[in-house]
């Protein structure tokens, strides 16, 4: 993993740490991630790597110790490392001889081989974990006020789930140009066209993956069956670790499986439907293609006749955009500058869904902005109530970007 550290001469232990450079997919390790609540006394003696959010009162206590794998210098950066940083940590799960009692994880401690900073924060955040959190009893550790926090989110969206599950078995945004402008309060409001940087939100807060079901208005000027002024769409947002190919995989993945279970529950609909519109699918396949324009619709009609013909499916998933046709966020692919780390995934030649990497890094964002002519100061002074971009700008106020 590539880190950079300004420890001293004499410091063994100098690869072992540091601040890793800007995430940007530029690889894929085959390592293996546990989370720090699935770490338990059977994981006693193992080598384990997770990502962390580091923060007052650890899950799980970690000991960084000098040593064999930890020189002291390695120790002074471990404890300097900033409230609410994402840290990369690898080290052995050893049990305890007493509980710990400030922990969730009490029978288990980690002793850190390695660590590494993969997001810094702010030393002074602008608004504190401690400060969010709300508790009629006092004295209540922080991490268990912030689990009764998310487990309040996490049931109510159960109990969404259980709704919906329960009736049906009785029954047995990218920019500004298309968007719907209505008068509200004497100000503009926008019905809404996608529900994406309120779930980045989401994702930000340790949520890693947040779905959501809803309808989507869209202002389109054309006469087709393939720009529809109003549907429903299901919108995912998913953090990763190293890749956004784990994204991809796992979206590919996801509406595989709702293939499968729809040929399996649903035969007599599946079997009808298949009459009139065949549909088949098939868990890898790819066609590689480099150009600086973006598909027309006939080009991606052309695509997807070839994909049948070589693999005898109609799902397929395209990916490397150029970068030059894509919003000023859309992360750049590493190692060619003309392309991007976004993705379609099509169905009989016609695109279903698009995903991308966003820029996480305010410099960089603030760099692609202005490479596209976005005027950052208008951006930082608009009032869309409600508005889509309200929490992004919301996001920026409170990191102190201005632009």
């Amino acid at each position: 993993m590539p880190s950079i550290n300004t420890s001293g001469k004499g410091d063994y232990a100098k690869e072992r740490y540091g601040i890793s450079s800007t995430t940007q997919s530029q690889e894929k390790p085959d390592r293996i991630s546990v989370r720090v609540r699935d770490l338990t006394v059977q994981n006693a003696d193992v080598v384990w790597v997770h990502a962390s959010r580091t923060k007052g009162k650890q899950c799980i206590q970690a000991l960084v110790a000098v040593g064999d794998h930890a020189h002291k210098q390695m120790v002074k950066f471990a404890t300097s490392i900033n409230k609410e940083s994402i840290v990369d940590v690898e080290g052995i799960v050893r049990k305890v001889n007493q509980k710990i009692g400030s922990c969730t994880q009490q029978d288990v401690e980690l002793h850190v081989q390695k660590i590494y900073v993969i997001s810094s924060a702010e030393p002074c955040l602008p608004v504190q974990l401690d400060g969010a959190i709300w508790s009629e009893v006092e004295g209540e550790e922080e991490e268990l006020l912030t689990s009764i926090s998310q487990a309040i989110l996490r049931l109510q969206s159960a109990i969404c789930h259980l709704f919906r599950e329960t009736l049906i078995n009785k029954a047995a945004s990218e920019g500004e140009a298309n968007v719907f402008t209505v008068s509200y309060f004497k100000n503009n409001a926008y019905l809404a066209q996608s529900p994406q940087l309120y779930k980045q939100i989401y994702v930000c807060t340790d949520f890693e993956k947040v779905f959501c079901i809803g309808p989507v208005f869209r202002a389109e000027d054309s006469n087709t069956h393939r720009h529809l002024t109003e549907f429903v769409g299901l919108d995912i947002e998913m953090a990763f670790n190293y890749h956004y190919y784990e994204v991809v995989e796992e979206t590919a993945n996801t509406l595989v499986q709702i293939f499968k279970r729809l040929q399996e529950r649903y035969q007599i609909e599946t079997q009808t439907l298949n009459k009139q519109f065949p549909f088949k699918f098939f868990e890898e396949a790819g066609v590689e293609m480099g150009d600086e324009k973006d598909l027309s619709t006939p080009n991606e009609h052309l695509l997807g006749q070839s994909v049948k013909e070589k693999y005898d499916t109609d799902f397929y998933v395209f990916h490397k955009y150029p970068l030059a046709i894509r919003p000023f966020y859309t992360m750049p692919d590493p190692r060619n500058p003309k392309q991007s780390n976004l993705y379609d995934m099509f169905m009989r030649g016609e695109k279903i869904l698009s995903g991308a990497q966003r820029i996480h890094d305010p410099q960089l964002l603030t760099e692609r902005a202005l490479h596209h002519g976005i005027d950052l100061e208008k951006k930082s002074k608009l009032t869309l109530i409600p508005s889509a971009l309200e929490p992004l700008f919301m996001l920026m106020e409170a990191l102190g970007w201005n632009g």
